[in-house]
């Protein structure tokens, strides 16, 4: 069993449980999951607070319906997909993303325990921003959803070699942000 499989067994479960017991039961799905989701939705929406709105309208559809997700094929890629389509259809209402130049939003639920890792963090992540959307959402399914590239391809409609592509380039983009900063190095940026 993959990590991703094992994690959308998790989250069956959860959305099973809420099916069951109704609303009461969102917390847990809530808990599972909001983290890792806010987490991709800031790779496209470039924003805390659009990120997490996205998530929080997902959520709010999965406990409308909770069938949809528990009787997914694939429950955790489906919800990624359900967050991913909350977030682009808020931009398009917006006809255009806004940039943020001030990082601080995007990490005040990121505790870390030392100022060298505070910084790698940011250094990371302003990097990740600099990347066109699609390579970053491609980098955060990569390495933080343990995805594979034919998983990623499937979720975002592109063949798993435009997604290798994607992240190809994306993290020799972020080695050399990276490294004219001299943070971290090319494994770093890989490992997460």
């Amino acid at each position: 069993m993959t990590p991703t499989s094992a994690f959308s067994q998790l989250v069956r479960e959860s959305a099973f449980k809420l099916a069951m017991d109704g609303p009461k039961s969102l917390g847990g799905l809530f808990d599972l999951t909001s983290k890792r989701l806010v987490r991709y939705a800031v790779a496209i929406a470039r924003n805390q607070h659009d990120a997490e709105d996205a998530v929080q309208s997902a959520l709010a559809k999965v406990a409308s319906e909770p069938g949809r997700l528990s009787k997914a094929d694939r429950p955790w890629p489906y919800l990624i997909q359900m967050v991913r389509n909350e977030v682009l259809q808020a931009a398009r209402k917006r006809k255009r993303l806004r940039y943020l130049s001030d990082l601080r939003d995007l990490l005040t639920r990121c505790p870390v325990d030392e100022l060298e890792q505070e910084e790698t963090h940011r250094a990371v992540w302003k990097a990740l921003r600099r990347l066109p959307p699609p390579q970053a959402e491609v980098v955060v399914l990569k390495i933080w959803e343990d995805m594979t590239f034919a998983e990623i391809g499937e979720m975002l409609t592109i063949s798993p070699d435009t997604a290798a592509s994607r992240y190809r380039y994306a993290t020799q983009k972020l080695t050399k942000l990276l490294a004219t900063q001299h943070f971290v190095s090319r494994e770093e940026v890989l490992s997460g």
